[in-house]
This record gives C-alpha cells, structure tokens and sequence, in this order.
C-alpha cells in the first residue's frame, strides 16, 4: 500500500507482507549456510587426502625410500599443481633421487608460485646448488650473486659465504671448460 504525503511517496506494509519478507529472508539465509556448509566439507575432504600424501611423501623421504616419496609427492601434485609447499618438496625430492633437471623445474614454480622466496636464504643456496646441477649456470649465477650481495649468514648455515663463493667459482669453471669444448 502506498501513500502520498507532503511530495513524498512512502510505502508501508501490512502484517503478513513483513512477515514474508522475514521468512524469506531466512530462508536465503539458512539456505546459503547449508551450500557453503556442504562445499566446505568436500574441500575438507580434499585437503586431508592431500596432506595424507604430502605427509607420506616426507615420511619416505626420510626413511630413505625416494622411490616412493616421488611417486607420493607427484600425486600430490597432480591433485595440487599450484602448491607451493608440494613443489618445494618435489624439488628437494628430486634433487636427492640426482633428477636435478626435473627438481630445477620444481624450485622455479616455487619461486614462481611465492617470489618473497628470494628473501629465505636457505632456499636461495638450494635453489643456486639445483641451478648448478642441472647445468642451468647463468641462473645459477644470478641466484647465487644474489646470495653474496645479500651477505647472509644464517645460524643453521655456518659456512654459507662459503659455500656461495665455492659454488661461484665451480660456475666460472664450468663455464670456461665449456668455452673450452666449443
């Protein structure tokens, strides 16, 4: 029902007319806590098969089982291609199963995936060591300048300079034998 008052039109409901309006208002409420309810479930349900593999992936990494470990670790990320955390433990997997081209890939889309990466030191030495295997040197090179310019000495690497400038120079050597070769 609408009224006319003073140029103004204003509309005034009935009993039963706000009534309808509540119960339908609860109704879409109720209805959406249900649909997000039944989605959140189901990703729940991914995400503890997920973990499970991801955690049976690093349980056989440490028992030494690297076979296993990389067929775990690439259900994983068949399920979860984008996983940060999956593709960092498919790099350092690979690396110790010595397919370092296939563990260089994994490093890269984990960077690419979280590029404040570039600021953990620990990844940046493992990420130069996987360059450096995986022949990929001028990368190598850019990681590993990075290193040294950022002066890092994290506690639980006491020889880290170290290890980047011995890294380095088996880069500049590599290189100049393959000048060498040409």
């Amino acid at each position: 029902m609408t009224k006319c008052e003073k140029g103004r039109v204003t509309m005034t409901f009935t009993e039963p007319i706000r009534k309808y309006i509540l119960s339908g208002l609860v109704a879409f409420v109720v209805i959406g806590l249900i649909v997000a309810n039944v989605m959140a479930s189901k990703q729940d349900d991914k995400f503890k098969i997920n973990e499970a593999l991801y955690t049976q992936a690093i349980q056989l990494q440490s028992t030494g089982d690297m076979a296993g470990s990389a067929d775990a670790i690439k259900k994983v990320l068949k399920k979860e291609p984008n996983s940060e955390m999956a593709n960092y433990a498919a790099a350092l997997i690979f690396a110790q199963n010595g397919d370092m081209k296939q563990s260089a890939i994994h490093m890269q889309k984990t960077l690419d995936l979280n590029p404040y990466k570039v600021e953990d030191p620990t990844f940046m030495i493992q990420l130069g060591e996987i360059f450096v295997g995986a022949e990929r040197f001028e990368d190598a090179k850019t990681v590993l300048l990075r290193c040294q310019e950022s002066a890092w000495a994290p506690e639980d690497i006491p020889n880290y300079q170290e290890q980047v400038a011995t890294l380095l120079a088996h880069i500049e050597n590599s290189l100049k034998e393959g000048t060498k070769n040409e």
